[in-house]
């Protein structure tokens, strides 16, 4: 019988090496992570395995799984004790290799396989690790499906059995980039800046967009799972400057970024002015639905007001729903209501037919922003981002916040904003014009001014937005206001960055 997971081991003992580990808060909303040795080790993992193979089959769906692992020291290692626990419980394993989380949604239909697993950390710091699962393609699990999960794993409800087996899949990557490309070429010769951070995608997005036609200025392109210059994060304003630099030295049309894992695309403008992703989103909207009039879009509570009050979408007949932050809430959503695309602030787009199939995958993203300024031929992107209705927005800001306390204290933030439009308190100097509750509490005030609080679903950090449409100063001041709240809870701490 396999040992039941103990939630800490010192590593380097007799008991680490004889027992599975598996820190419970690791199990988070929609996927797994964990600080790989202190919080979980490779019997931890292999754990991991088994108790998703039984979820599997509880699901009712056939138990075959691709598998495929990011560019990080130990990734190879933790995929293969996954590998290990997945065919212990009867799986059919397809292991894909190195790749990006995009390739391996792309392997359910391409390999016609139920289920994924990846292993990966996306932009957190080395040492992180995880896995992002789903079993009904093209979406991955939320709470419902995790809760289970992490009941069978703590509980050791693990059903072994014959029957499973292990097939690779080599040079898997060459269908997807394939698939990617089998298009026309773009008419407009673009000037693309490719930024990888060093991470999975420095392997596979350049190829890809030289495929369609543009020309490639590759910018840390080369993996190195040690990071040298920043984390692969397109939301951080590091590598968002990185790509600024290489855009105004090269004269770029456009810099793309990409995350950790591939699943999620950055933009700096010709200008070298960066561009957060919702107004991306916006940019896209006004494009799609100009194309297919009266779409409909889900759009995430962290994104900008712009989504319900652009004149062009208003005109194009666009419908814009607001949603749960997370990919796998927004993959859901989605697909649920059959829009043309949902966008998400931190970069994860998701794009139905004709243009995806449903899932997160930066470089769809990046060839959809490409298509945007091959349809606009007189237009740079600068153009196209000043053409927007001004709004001040603040980058992502994640103040510290353990994993245990977060949720408690974004439920005390709630309550008190709550009572405020109750009691008709004023926010940052004026009375609340909406809130919002679907995922912690956007709060919005009477001249379109919002400020946004909820827990990080992968991370021990809240999140923190503000917007306003009024000036730079209101944003400022909405910050303030909701910044008030926070510091009265003393298990919040430091900001990553301010505006």
């Amino acid at each position: 019988m396999f040992p039941k997971p103990r939630p800490l081991l010192v590593p380097n003992t007799l008991a680490y090496e004889s027992a599975p580990m598996v820190k419970p808060t690791g199990f988070r909303e929609y996927d797994a992570r964990w600080l790989f040795g202190t919080e979980i080790n490779l019997m931890g993992i292999q754990a991991l395995g088994m108790g998703l193979g039984v979820l599997i089959a509880e699901l009712g769906q056939k138990q075959e799984i691709v598998t495929g692992h990011d560019f990080r020291g130990y990734s190879s290692s933790i995929k293969y004790a996954l590998i290990s626990g997945l065919m212990a419980a009867g799986c059919k394993v397809h292991d894909i290799g190195l790749a990006m989380t995009p390739m391996a949604y792309f392997a359910q239909f391409e390999l016609d396989v139920p289920c994924v697993a990846m292993v990966t950390a996306s932009h957190n710091d080395n040492g992180w690790t995880g896995v992002k699962m789903g079993a009904n393609r093209p979406l991955t699990f939320g709470p419902d499906e995790m809760t289970r999960l992490k009941q069978i794993v703590l509980n050791a409800e693990f059903n072994n059995k014959a029957g499973g087996s292990y097939q690779f899949h080599d040079n898997f990557p060459a269908r997807y980039i394939a698939d990617l490309s089998k298009r026309p070429k773009l008419k407009r010769r673009l000037k693309v800046v490719v930024a990888c951070g060093n991470g999975t995608a420095g392997a596979f997005a350049p190829q890809v967009m030289a495929a369609i036609g543009c020309e490639v200025v590759p910018l840390d392109t080369e993996l190195d799972h040690t990071f040298p210059k920043y984390n692969p994060n397109p939301e951080d304003m590091e590598m968002l400057h990185a790509i600024r630099d290489a855009v105004l030295e090269h004269e770029a049309d456009v810099g793309l970024g990409f995350d950790g894992d591939g699943d999620r695309c950055g933009v700096v403008d010709n200008a070298g002015e960066e561009i957060f992703a919702d107004k991306v989103g916006v940019m896209l909207a006004r494009d799609m639905s100009a194309v297919h009039p009266n779409a409909q879009f889900v759009v995430d509570v962290k994104s900008t007001g712009l989504f319900v009050t652009d004149p062009v979408l208003q005109r194009q007949g666009a419908q814009v729903t607001y949603w749960k932050t997370g990919h796998s809430y927004m993959k859901r959503r989605t697909h649920e209501m059959k829009a043309l695309a949902g966008f998400e602030k931190s970069g994860h787009f998701f794009f139905n037919a004709p243009y995806g199939r449903g899932y997160d995958d930066g470089l769809v993203s990046a060839i959809a922003i490409c298509d945007m300024l091959d349809r606009a031929p007189d237009k740079s992107m600068a153009d196209l981002r000043a053409a927007l209705p001004k709004t001040w927005s603040s980058p992502t800001m994640s103040p510290h916040c353990a994993d245990e306390t977060k949720y408690g204290v974004v439920s005390e933030v709630v309550k008190h904003f709550e009572a405020a439009q109750a009691n008709g308190d004023k926010v940052a100097g004026q009375p609340i014009r909406d809130l919002v509750t679907v995922n912690g509490v956007r709060v919005t005030v009477e001249d379109g001014s919002w400020g946004l609080v909820r827990a990080s679903s992968n991370k021990p950090e809240l999140v923190v937005v503000v917007e306003s449409p009024v000036s730079e100063q209101r944003m400022h001041d909405m910050f303030e206001a909701m910044n008030v709240v926070l510091r009265r809870h003393s298990e919040v701490g430091a900001y990553n960055q301010t505006i």
